[in-house]
């Protein structure tokens, strides 16, 4: 009978070794219910992780992409206060944040039979480019890009709302 070689059982049990390993490691960072505990806490002296980016910020003079971060940190301010913002809210939030109203448009919040608009648009032109927002259960939530302005002078296709207030 043959012997077994020794260095590939090693080599074996080594690899098995490795692998209860890095499960009782893992299951260290977790909570008895299986959830994550959130970031682990750096060990004594370690460096302290990098300072977040600053926040996004109207650049006047900037062009619509580089503007777009703030637009869409405006927006998400203006969602995270009120999960159902409407039209007003959108345009509100934006005049607040430094935006021009006059270069603003807005679809209704309504269909035409008086029920809730599955989702709204609104934009500011800025330059020959505009800053678009739609948001919506029917479009999954809140989306934005930069488009060009339309041949008609204006950002958003079709029927738009006065923004009289």
């Amino acid at each position: 009978m043959a012997k077994p070689d020794t260095r590939s059982t090693g080599r074996v049990g080594v690899g098995v070794f490795a692998v209860l390993l890095s499960a009782g490691l893992l299951a260290g960072c977790s909570t008895p219910g299986g959830q994550s505990t959130g970031t682990p806490t750096p060990p004594a002296g370690s460096e302290s992780p990098a300072p977040d980016q600053q926040a996004p910020q109207l650049v006047p003079g900037g062009t619509a992409d580089e503007n777009l971060p703030y637009f869409d940190s405006v927006n998400a301010s203006t969602l995270a206060a009120d999960p159902a913002a409407d039209g007003r809210a959108f345009i509100d939030g934006l005049v607040a944040a430094g935006f021009d109203k006059a270069a603003m448009e807005v679809t209704s919040d309504t269909t035409t039979i008086g029920n809730a608009a599955d989702s709204i648009q609104f934009s500011v032109r800025w330059g020959e480019s505009c800053l678009i927002g739609q948001n919506g259960t029917a479009v999954g939530g809140y989306h934005s890009t930069v488009g060009r302005v339309l041949g008609t002078g204006t950002c958003l296709i079709g029927k738009t709302r006065t923004i009289d207030w």
